[in-house]
């Protein structure tokens, strides 16, 4: 079984290899505002997704009530780290707000394509 390090690179790999890739052809068809907001919601949804994996460990072995503390101000902390592309989309012209969105999402995103696509192959090999 994968490490929470190991899950962490390859799903934050993934994420930002795509799009920077996505970006660039972005950037290169003079669409330049929805490629840096692509990559600027893909950032902090790596950093989100880093900072969920610490603090898991944080809540292990606590009382019930540390533990719900702790969870809470994880959530709130990463809610307001969300919020600052958000905000920098909406307030800045250099950055497209449903793309900085699509960003934030990007996780998720190759979470459930990966899954697709382990999905898809395996109905492939039941049927040859």
């Amino acid at each position: 079984m994968e490490t929470l390090r190991e899950t962490q690179k390859k799903y934050c790999s993934k994420a930002l290899s795509s799009a920077i890739v996505i970006g660039f052809i972005s950037i290169f068809i003079d669409q330049s505002a929805i490629g840096k907001g692509l990559i600027l919601g893909a950032l902090f949804s790596i950093l989100n997704f880093i900072l969920m994996g610490e603090a898991i460990p944080l809540r292990i072995g606590k009382t019930k009530g540390k533990g719900f503390a702790i969870s809470l101000g994880s959530i709130f902390f990463r809610y307001l780290l969300l919020s600052i592309p958000i905000v920098m989309a909406i307030k800045l012209d250099n950055f497209n707000l449903i793309s900085t969105v699509i960003g934030i999402f990007s996780i998720q995103i190759i979470l459930l394509l990966e899954h697709l696509y382990i999905y898809i192959a395996s109905i492939i090999r039941k049927q040859t």
